[in-house]
């Protein structure tokens, strides 16, 4: 039997890809999931009492990754843009219904990420209950560091999580204090979608969020992790 290349009617994409730390490998990516207030002190701030709900997710989508120390473009229609770091995780098997005693051994590794937020459109959205998209998944909205696997690091579960802007500290966490821990997020996720070689889990934000304008430069560091620092254009 012979195999056909395909043709395409236009152009297929370029694949997005992470760098990986101290190699000159790439990892592909496949989907972006996003876990929604799982610091508790972060749920308050947004006004949420973080005993009384499970944990959520929304996407992101593979082209909203920014990464290789790019800068950050201000997106139009917003007049205010918000920074969420978040420790990422990167999966290099999937499957569904995973038992929280089996998630980690699908790790790949792990990065500092940055949620960007166009939050003025997303309190319009709550406000309407209508979806996050506009909000959360336009371009350039992931920055995110070099990934470190997880056979150099292991997985971490503790450590300080904090983003400055321009030098001054503005959100400060650590590790131990998210609400649904690594293993049991992709448990929970793995219940709602097959999860797949390729995916990303951003895992919440501390306390702290806030805006940013064009000229900021923001760092943002995770114990054991790295850094990852980018401005905003």
């Amino acid at each position: 039997m012979t195999t056909q290349t395909p043709s395409f009617v236009i152009p297929p994409p370029a694949p997005v890809t992470l760098p990986v730390r101290g190699t000159s490998a790439r990892f592909p990516v496949h989907r972006v999931y996003c876990v929604g207030r799982n610091y508790a002190a972060h749920a308050v701030e947004m006004g949420h009492d973080p005993d009384k709900e499970p944990p959520f997710f929304f996407q992101k989508n593979p082209g909203n990754m920014l990464s290789d120390g790019k800068d950050f473009p201000y997106p139009p229609q917003t007049g205010d843009v918000h920074h969420e770091i978040e420790l990422v995780v990167a999966l290099s098997g999937g499957g569904r219904d995973i038992a929280p005693g089996k998630a980690l051994d699908i790790v790949y590794g792990y990065a500092v990420g940055l949620d960007m937020t166009r939050r003025d459109i997303q309190a319009a959205m709550k406000k309407a209950a209508r979806p996050w998209e506009a909000a959360k998944a336009f371009e350039h909205s992931a920055p995110c560091s070099a990934l470190v696997p997880a056979a150099d690091i292991g997985h971490p579960a503790q450590g300080a999580v904090w983003l400055k802007v321009n030098g001054e500290l503005r959100q400060e966490g650590d590790l131990n204090q998210m609400i649904w821990k690594t293993a049991e997020i992709i448990a929970e996720l793995s219940k709602l979608f097959e999860l797949a070689p390729g995916d990303l889990i951003m895992t919440g934000t501390p306390a702290g969020v806030g805006s940013v304008q064009r000229g900021d430069v923001m760092h943002a560091h995770v114990d054991g992790v790295g850094d990852l620092q980018t401005t905003v254009v």
